[in-house]
C-alpha cells in the first residue's frame, strides 16, 4: 500500500518526462533562431548581386565563412581539420550548404525568381529534411507528424503560388535543387552535432571547402565586374556572416537537441518571415492572406513539436 499510495507514484512520471521535454523545447528555440537568421538570407542575396556576380556571391560568401570558421577554430584551441573518419559526412554538408543551396538558390534569383517566389522552396524543405532524418538519421516520427507537416508544407506552397502565380520554369528547377541540397547538408550536420558543437560542425565544413572556395573566390573577383555600393556590401557582410555561418551555430544545436525531423519544422515559418523582410526592405505587399497563412502555418508547426518522435 505505500509502494502504490506513495509519494514516488504521483511525483515519479513527471519527473521521468522532464529531462524529455526540457532538450526538445530548447531544440525547438534553438533552430527558430536559426531560421531567423537563414529568413534574411534571400532579400540579403538580391542586394549582393545589385553589386557582385552571382557565381561570386554563392562561392565568395563560402570562402570569407571559412576564414572565419578558420579564426574561431584557432581561437579556441580546436584541432582545424576533423578527423578523418568524418570527412566523409562533413563532405555531404559542404555540398549540401557550402556549394548546392547558394549556388541553386543564387541563380535561381539571378534567373529572375522574386524573392517571395523563392521563398516556396522553404516551404517544402521541413518535409524533405525530415525524409533524410528518416533515412539517415534513424528517426521515425509519429503519423500525426507526418499529417502536420504535411499539411504546413501544403499550406504555405498554396499560398506563396497562389500570391505570386509562380509556373514551373528553370529558376523552379533550380530552386528544387536548393532544396534537395539543403537538407542533405541539414540532415547531416545534424547527426554530427549529437555529438559535436554545431558551430564546430559547421566551421569543419567550411574549412574542407576552402581548397576549392577560396581560389574561385580569387579567382571570379579579379575577373568579373564589382560594383561596390552600401546594400550590395551589407547584402554580401549578411550572407557570408549570418547566412553562410553564424545561423548554423544556433540550427545545427537545435536540430541535435530537438530531433532532426521535429526541431527541422520550425522552418516552415521562414517563408512568411522572408515575406515580411522582403516587404520591409523591398516593399513587396502582401495582405490579409498572408495573416491567414501564417496562423496556419504556426498551427502546423505547434503540432509538431508536440508529437513525439
Amino acid at each position: 500500500m505505500h509502494q502504490r499510495g506513495g509519494p514516488h507514484s504521483a511525483s515519479g512520471p513527471h519527473q521521468h518526462e522532464r529531462p524529455h521535454h526540457h532538450p526538445r523545447r530548447q531544440g525547438t528555440a534553438l533552430a527558430f533562431l536559426g531560421v531567423l537568421a537563414f529568413s534574411g538570407s534571400f532579400p540579403a542575396t538580391v542586394y549582393a548581386m545589385e553589386g557582385f556576380d552571382p557565381w561570386l556571391v554563392a562561392i565568395g560568401r563560402a570562402a570569407i565563412a571559412g576564414v572565419l570558421a578558420l579564426v574561431c577554430l584557432k581561437a579556441t584551441g580546436n584541432p582545424l581539420l576533423p578527423p578523418r573518419p568524418l570527412w566523409r559526412p562533413y563532405g555531404l554538408i559542404s555540398v549540401g550548404v557550402v556549394f548546392g543551396f547558394p549556388v541553386f538558390s543564387g541563380l535561381a534569383l539571378a534567373l529572375g525568381a522574386s524573392t517571395s517566389h523563392a521563398a516556396v522552396v522553404i516551404a517544402l524543405l521541413p518535409a524533405v529534411t525530415a525524409v533524410c532524418a528518416v533515412v539517415r538519421a534513424g528517426e521515425r516520427p509519429r503519423p500525426l507528424f507526418w499529417a502536420a507537416c504535411g499539411a504546413g508544407a501544403i499550406a504555405i506552397t498554396t499560398f506563396t503560388f497562389t500570391q505570386h502565380q509562380g509556373s514551373a520554369s528553370w529558376p523552379d528547377l533550380l530552386l528544387l535543387a536548393a532544396l534537395i541540397s539543403a537538407a542533405i547538408g541539414y540532415t547531416e550536420g545534424g547527426r554530427l552535432s549529437r555529438d559535436h558543437a554545431g558551430w564546430q560542425v559547421i566551421s569543419y565544413a567550411l574549412v574542407l571547402s576552402l581548397p576549392l572556395t577560396a581560389p574561385i573566390t580569387a579567382l571570379l573577383a579579379l575577373t568579373t565586374p564589382i560594383t561596390f555600393t552600401p546594400q550590395a556590401i551589407a547584402g554580401f557582410v549578411y550572407v557570408s556572416a549570418i547566412s553562410m555561418f553564424l545561423g548554423f551555430f544556433p540550427w545545427y544545436a537545435g536540430l541535435a537537441k530537438g530531433g532532426i525531423a521535429r526541431a527541422g519544422q520550425t522552418q516552415l515559418t521562414q517563408p512568411l518571415l522572408t515575406l515580411l523582410w522582403a516587404w520591409f526592405l523591398m516593399g513587396e505587399r502582401f495582405g490579409l492572406v498572408t495573416v491567414a497563412a501564417a496562423l496556419a502555418v504556426l498551427v502546423c508547426v505547434a503540432i509538431t513539436q508536440r508529437a513525439r518522435t
